[in-house]
């Protein structure tokens, strides 16, 4: 049983946060769309946040960080944070303290770090590498939703599961049931984290995205989705279609639409095809 600290002391932290106005939580509603099972749609009803925008080059808002928004410093180097528009009670970033690349390799000490905060509390995990697959800041950060034991990560959560169990951890379109590039693999260490940099590198080198040893940094875009149970990672070509912006969580089936969202395409295409828009074909 986790002692869930982090979640803890970050429901803590957002009432304090939230009183003095440096936490800024999204109101959102459920939208019922014919066929967008097992899809969540969620439309934003307040006003669309500057990361959710197009524009130009954005600041860092992590140096310095709001010290509203800090949960706990890390003996790794980094730095667990509520997220300022968040979309859910808890949601958690771990920064690094110092600057290192959104766009760069994830490094042994990002992976330490994860693996504190995941012996303590549970949930669904998340990274968008650079803006082309849906990240809003240029400064390191991982994402945590966090989780009650038993209770799904994301809405795809059964559905990826099942894909393990029928075709395992084969590379390759024997065991890509999805028609775009991702690799999908069993989680072994849990509570530990040992297994994380492993898949993650390996994943990394099938997908054509190459590898630290020799690249200064990944060749294409990319997500990485991990709960207890899976790791995913998809390439991506673009973050934008029909109107929605769309990082990590769509490929676990949660998605956002805003005013410049197009629901009337998204029910005629439906949610896979969205997925499939914006993430690479998939490899031979």
């Amino acid at each position: 049983m986790r002692a869930e600290h982090f979640w803890h002391r970050a429901l803590e932290r957002s009432l304090e946060a939230q009183r003095s106005g440096a936490l800024v939580p999204l109101a959102t509603d459920v939208v019922d769309l014919p066929g967008l099972e097992p899809f969540v749609l969620r439309r934003l009803l307040s006003r669309t946040p500057k990361h959710l925008r197009r524009g130009g080059p954005k600041p860092n808002p992590f140096l310095p960080w709001e010290p509203e928004l800090e949960v706990e410093c890390l003996a790794s180097g980094h730095v667990a944070l509520l997220n300022k528009y968040p979309v859910q009670p808890g949601h958690l970033l771990l920064i690094t303290q110092a600057w290192q690349p959104q766009a760069g390799w994830l490094r042994p000490d990002d992976w330490a770090g994860v693996a504190q905060v995941a012996s303590d509390t549970a949930g669904l995990w998340f990274f968008n590498s650079s803006p082309a697959a849906g990240a809003s800041q240029p400064h390191r950060h991982l994402q945590l939703l966090p989780r009650r034991s038993g209770e799904p990560s994301c809405p795809l959560a059964a559905a990826l599961q099942a894909q393990l169990e029928e075709t395992g951890d084969r590379p390759g379109p024997a065991g890509s049931p999805w028609p775009w590039a991702y690799r999908l693999s069993r989680r072994q260490d849990p509570l530990g984290g040992s297994d994380l940099e492993e898949l993650y590198l390996r994943h990394a080198e099938q997908l054509g995205l190459g590898s630290p040893l020799h690249d200064p940094q990944p060749l294409h875009p990319y997500n990485v989705l991990f709960d207890d149970h899976w790791m995913l990672t998809v390439r991506r070509t673009e973050e934008h279609c029909a109107g929605f912006s769309l990082n990590a969580l769509a490929f676990g089936g949660s998605l956002l639409a805003t005013e410049r969202s197009d629901l009337a395409w998204l029910e005629r295409q439906g949610p896979w095809q969205l997925l499939r828009s914006v993430a690479s074909p998939p490899l031979p």
